[in-house]
């Protein structure tokens, strides 16, 4: 495995079960160590948060192993010296049964003996303002979200929901949860109640609901806590990744010290439409910061003159230009940005579908993809469609396609054989063998025309520099990942993540990233830098 594991959430119950059962984890065991795991991450990620002295931390505390890692985490930052006891309270949904020796039950009774205030939830305390339990929550300057874990199914109800809602009703306190925000799960969707984190400390394997698009924003910022499980099992359990550029860039070999522009990738583009010629230009632009040894982009006779003028290193055609026999023989293909869907663009995709069962990479994005809607491939496409793109070629709801993706993506690529990239704030490759890859994204630089664009230039540069290494048309599901991970790194350069800028600005950045991971001094080294 590249990346990070993501797992469904009745597989992070597997592996806890397997954990307790198989490996000798006590639950106690794996409560301390992910509360003080949980506790140290933020205490890392966050130098300055208790910088200015004590703060007021509430825990708030379901019936489940949640809550008894939220009063963990409270517990080790009393313990080190970084919260008061005085300044910190509990509140917990119920109070443990007479007898009950529980994790939650033992770590609350540690808390109690250090004289942090313990309340239970008063029912409808959201409107109740001066009941103790909203005190609690609203003279936080912390709130531990601890109410509800991957062990719940469906929406939260009764107190949790009370719980959760009353958190989200204030505005100033810095919300941690432990694990996955209250009311995430795989079930998940818009309008169950969730709690909205600024931060989440996500204990590894991670929980691929929290890369939802739809739940993505009520995560804030994620901290991976590890050394909870043993990465064996973890890895027993393996299935879709979290990749970002580090991980993704080893994915595709690095250029060979002697070579030259063919073997670099020859890439042909068929883009633009009066009115949109902007998109072909932004489109080669890529091809070219991804590594492309040579770029030809054919389009229509109108706007011919405008593209050529400015095109630099790109050879640029007009299409009338296009049968021109022997000049030029791709490796990979792009049809569809700005393209439009008529004046023989159907025909052109036909002549297109027979190179990519052929072994030729073929990437296709916008226009492209809704000409493709019937069309079968043959392992060697990638489609490169945003959620609206994606909903008029399956059929589905984007609200559907933003809630839970994996499975519709996966079923969609093994169908149609093809790779699929749903671009969005989390971009999520689907691979038609049943991989899946995430990469998390949340760059609002990105957040404007021609990012996708240049997304398909990448692929198809890549994809033409990698074809035919091992046979056929190379592993199309690699160069997507990598292409994804390597718009997202660029829109993150921090020349760029705190301005408005322009795609080809980006393509730049990408140029900078992806020769410092594949430019080579020598066949078989390991970069330049």
């Amino acid at each position: 495995m590249t990346g990070k594991a993501l797992v469904y959430t009745e597989v992070s119950q597997a592996i806890d079960t397997e954990a307790r059962e198989k490996w000798g984890f006590n639950t106690f065991a794996l409560v301390e160590a992910a509360g003080r795991g949980c506790a140290g991450a933020v205490t890392a990620a966050f130098p300055r948060l208790f910088s200015g002295g004590a703060m007021r931390i509430t825990a708030a505390a379901g019936p489940g192993n949640n809550g008894a890692d939220a009063l963990v985490m409270l517990r080790y930052w009393i313990l080190s010296g970084l919260a008061e006891p005085a300044l910190s309270a509990v509140v917990v949904s119920r109070l443990p049964d007479s007898g009950d020796c529980s994790p939650l039950s033992e770590t609350l009774k540690s808390l109690e003996k250090m004289n942090v205030p313990v309340t239970v939830w008063d029912s409808g305390g959201g409107e109740k303002t001066g009941s103790p339990s909203i005190g609690a929550f609203s003279k936080a300057d912390i709130i531990i979200d601890g109410i509800a874990g991957s062990g719940v199914s469906g929406p939260l109800r009764g107190s949790l929901k009370e719980m959760a809602e009353a958190v989200n009703a204030l505005e100033t306190p810095f919300v941690i949860s432990v694990d996955m925000p209250s009311g995430s799960s795989d079930e998940w969707e818009p309008g169950m109640p969730i709690v909205r984190a600024a931060v989440t400390t996500a204990i590894e394997p991670l929980k691929l609901c929290l890369y939802h698009p739809k739940a993505r924003l009520f995560c804030g910022t994620i901290l991976p806590v590890r050394n909870v499980f043993p990465a064996a099992l973890i890895e027993k359990h393996k299935g879709p990744e979290l990749l970002d550029w580090e991980s993704a860039r080893t994915l595709i070999p690095p250029v060979r010290a002697d070579a030259y522009k063919h073997l670099r990738g020859a890439v042909e583009i068929r883009a633009g439409a009066p009115g949109a010629s902007g998109a072909a230009l932004i489109a080669a632009r890529g091809a070219q910061a991804a590594g492309a040894g040579l770029v030809r982009l054919v389009v229509d006779d109108e706007i011919y003159p405008i593209l050529a003028s400015g095109a630099g290193g790109v050879m640029v055609a007009p299409e009338s230009l296009e049968n021109t026999p022997g000049r030029f023989k791709p490796g990979a293909l792009l049809l569809g940005p700005g393209w439009g869907r008529t004046g023989g663009r159907a025909a052109r995709l036909e002549k297109s579908l027979e190179l990519e069962k052929n072994g030729v990479p073929l990437v296709l994005d916008a226009d492209a993809i809704a000409l493709a809607k019937d069309k079968q491939f043959h392992g060697n496409a990638i489609l490169t469609p945003h959620a609206g793109e994606f909903s008029e070629y399956t059929g589905i709801s984007v609200e559907e396609i933003l809630s839970r993706p994996a499975p519709l993506l996966l079923e969609t690529a093994e169908k149609k054989k093809a790779v699929i990239i749903l671009k969005g704030h989390v971009i999520f490759v689907a691979g038609f063998d049943g991989r899946l890859a995430v990469i998390d994204g949340i760059a609002p630089v990105l957040a404007s025309g021609g990012s996708g664009d240049l997304l398909a230039g990448f692929c198809a540069a890549i994809a033409a520099r990698t074809a035919g290494r091992g046979g056929g048309g190379g592993d199309c599901y690699s160069c997507a990942c990598a292409a994804a991970a390597l718009l997202i790194a660029a829109g993150k350069s921090p020349d760029l993540a705190l301005r408005f800028t322009d795609p080809l600005e980006i393509a730049g950045a990408a140029a900078d990233l992806a020769g410092r991971a594949w430019l080579c001094p020598k066949e078989g080294g390991n970069g330049c830098f």
